[in-house]
């Protein structure tokens, strides 16, 4: 653990020690590196190299006056792949989700393999909730939670939560389309309570090429934490296995007729 210029901007990182393919894990928004670390690193570390940073103005990295955006987010994953030295698989959750993609479409060659948990192509894939309060109990226990990692104190919560609401609201801008040009294989993963559409879920599943998709029951948007053993396992096989799944009774992932591949 340490800190690392990305972008310009001292940010807190942590890089694995152990040997095998990097793992990047990314966070979700208003959140930190810690959970996934805890929750799922220490169950994937014995196989990959796991590493994972806390963006700005999340968890232990100070904040700028700058907005957020997804793609300046984005910017600072690439920077961080670039100091790791070799291509790696993103394991991205919510906002993390969303940058991974972002990663894969703008730098390629520097992704393996992504699993996206609960990622949205555009607010409208996100289901209408109560928006996150400013004031009041829960408001004031987040705040407090985030001034005991953060460099800017909890006096910074409410700025951080504004800025990120404004981000929920606005961002980001994708479609299916652009996910065509996602040729990496893809793990789509929500919970069935999901905040983020179940129909949203399948259509990206849909639009990748090389796409798998898994629901996890009895779980909300929350599913790494709600479920991790089983979601690390899920994301274990998926890694490991082929990158398209051999099954006995294809249809989406079916071979076109010989005579369409030029034979």
């Amino acid at each position: 653990m340490g800190t690392l210029t990305l972008d310009g901007h001292p940010t807190w990182v942590c890089v694995g020690r152990t040997r095998g393919p990097d793992l990047v894990l990314l966070h979700g928004g208003l959140s930190s590196s810690g959970g996934l670390l805890r929750r799922i690193g220490g169950r994937l570390h014995d196989r990959y190299r796991v590493s994972a940073f806390d963006r700005r103005g999340h968890g232990r990295t100070a904040d700028t006056p700058a907005p957020f955006h997804y793609d300046d987010m984005a910017t600072e994953t690439i920077a961080f792949l670039r100091h790791l030295g070799r291509p790696a698989h993103l394991v991205g959750h919510s906002d993390g989700a969303i940058v991974a993609l972002l990663v894969a479409l703008r730098t390629p060659e520097l992704v393996r393999r992504l699993v996206v948990v609960g990622g949205n192509l555009s607010p409208a894939g996100l289901e209408e909730t109560a928006p996150f309060p400013l004031r009041g109990p829960v408001f004031d226990r987040w705040a407090e939670h985030f001034g005991r990692l953060s460099p800017d104190g909890p006096e910074h919560a409410r700025a951080v939560v504004r800025k990120s609401l404004r981000l929920f609201a606005t961002e980001p801008s994708l479609d299916e389309s652009d996910m065509q040009r996602v040729t990496h294989p893809t793990l789509v993963m929500g919970g069935d309570d999901d905040s983020t559409r179940l129909e949203h879920l399948v259509a990206l599943y849909r639009a990748l090429p090389r796409g798998q998709l898994a629901i996890v029951p009895g779980s909300s948007h929350v599913v790494l934490s709600e479920r991790p053993a089983l979601c690390a396992r899920l994301i274990g096989e998926f890694l490991r296995g082929p990158s398209v799944p051999q099954t006995r009774q294809p249809l989406r992932r079916a071979l076109p007729p010989m005579e369409t591949l030029g034979q």
